[in-house]
């Protein structure tokens, strides 16, 4: 009997809508430290980069399980960073985001073909070593600062506005998972292209929400929609880690793979069937 821990979440509905705030919280912090604190693109790049290398090294060596809090926190520096390196890209060096996002593509076809090659899989369902979480959190990284990039292009080249743009988002991310359902596309290719997209999903609803009415936006400012943000995290964060204390996630079943276990849960459900 395998008894292993998995130190990602599952890929439940509270997984999307954190995950989109922590998104959301990626574009608003990055511009409120950049711009309202004066510590510019440079300096919110170090400080937020040294902030995630802490988070990180906490999660790889001080934990050996899930845990909401650190997990999540990670997520959201993740983001911050991933938008940061795009930023730094197009402003700091001047590189087109055309470039930047074909760039970053292949950088994350290139994480997902090595990872598959080592483990054979590309499930988040497993995340039980250090090898394939350090594959995740690569990956995540790439998919941040490519959905940034892209993201950035699509809204910047069609002009559609931050609301627009936001359902313009959301609606292939429904038709993601309506073709996972109905048409039985993959879920691991479903999972990724969704996870991807819920980046410039959440950093048009971010810029929606802060950016002045003159500028599209409602003008609730970066430090509001931050902190808005950032405490329903928190409420979601904390209701999780309540719950978890009523025992944690174990992959555990005599006879069954950790392979298999990666494509199902115990209910049969793959990556997305569990979304709602």
């Amino acid at each position: 009997m395998n008894k292993l821990l998995n130190r990602v979440p599952e890929v439940v509905i509270f997984f999307w809508i954190i995950k989109v705030l922590a998104t959301t919280v990626g574009e608003t912090a990055a511009d409120f430290l950049n711009d309202k604190m004066g510590l510019g693109l440079t300096g919110t790049s170090y400080v937020m980069g040294a902030l995630l290398v802490i988070v990180l090294l906490i999660q790889f060596i001080a934990i050996k399980r899930y845990v909401p809090i650190v997990y999540w926190l990670a997520v959201v520096l993740m983001s911050i960073v991933g938008t940061l390196i795009t930023d730094n890209l197009v402003e700091n060096f001047g590189i087109s985001l055309q470039t930047t996002t074909i760039v970053f593509s292949i950088c994350l076809a290139v994480v997902f073909a090595l990872w598959y090659l080592s483990e054979k899989t590309l499930s988040v369902h497993s995340i039980y070593t250090t090898k394939r979480e350090l594959f995740y959190w690569a990956t995540i990284l790439f998919t941040f600062a490519l959905g940034t990039a892209a993201g950035d292009l699509l809204a910047e080249g069609l002009n559609l506005g931050y609301l627009v743009s936001a359902f313009l988002f959301a609606g292939v991310i429904g038709s993601i998972a309506a073709a996972h359902f109905y048409l039985k596309v993959d879920a691991i290719l479903a999972f990724w292209a969704a996870y991807i997209l819920t980046r410039p999903l959440g950093a048009s609803i971010g810029d929606l929400l802060s950016q002045p009415a003159d500028a599209g936006g409602w003008g609730l400012g970066t430090v509001t929609t931050s902190i808005i943000f950032l405490t329903a995290i928190l409420v979601l964060v904390i209701f999780l880690s309540v719950q978890q204390r009523q025992g944690i996630p174990i992959l555990e079943r005599e006879g069954t793979s950790v392979l298999e276990l990666a494509e199902n849960d115990n209910e049969g459900n793959s990556e997305l069937d569990i979304i709602a």
